[in-house]
């Protein structure tokens, strides 16, 4: 499974979020991963909609973690921002190929695929997270 850019910018930003104490904003996560602000700003709307994050608006507004990082399992939140991982299309179909009926392939990418699903089910965003000094030395550099 190769992930999408929007799940590698909502992993990263559940990640920063995870190292504040206090709120922050789109433009400090943008800033420190010299991404898009515009591109983690539809991210985060997609995270707050699916519960992961609170938004609030206005003077002290920002954006923080809705939950612990030990309760936010990035599985789930791979299965959430990606809609289709699948490692070939045959996989999620019976009938998108004309060997579909015996092939033998798409019973071992079917493991593959649980076997991934059932290990990052287990790991959660304290699994993860780097400290915040460490996201702090990359931010000066």
């Amino acid at each position: 499974m190769k992930l999408t850019t929007q799940t590698d910018y909502a992993l990263r930003t559940l990640m920063f979020l995870a190292t504040r104490s206090e709120r922050a904003n789109v433009a400090d996560v943008a800033a420190l991963f010299g991404i898009s602000a515009n591109h983690v700003a539809k991210v985060v709307n997609l995270l707050a909609r699916a519960g992961y994050v609170q938004s609030t608006r206005g003077i002290g507004g920002g954006i923080e973690l809705a939950h612990s990082p030990e309760d936010i399992v990035i599985g789930d939140v791979i299965a959430t921002m990606e809609t289709d991982t699948h490692l070939l299309s045959c996989v999620g179909s019976d009938d998108s190929c004309v060997i579909h009926s015996f092939c033998k392939l798409k019973g071992v990418l079917a493991e593959a695929e649980r076997i991934q699903q059932e290990f990052l089910g287990g790991v959660t965003l304290a699994d993860v997270i780097p400290t915040r000094r460490q996201l702090n030395r990359v931010s000066r550099s």
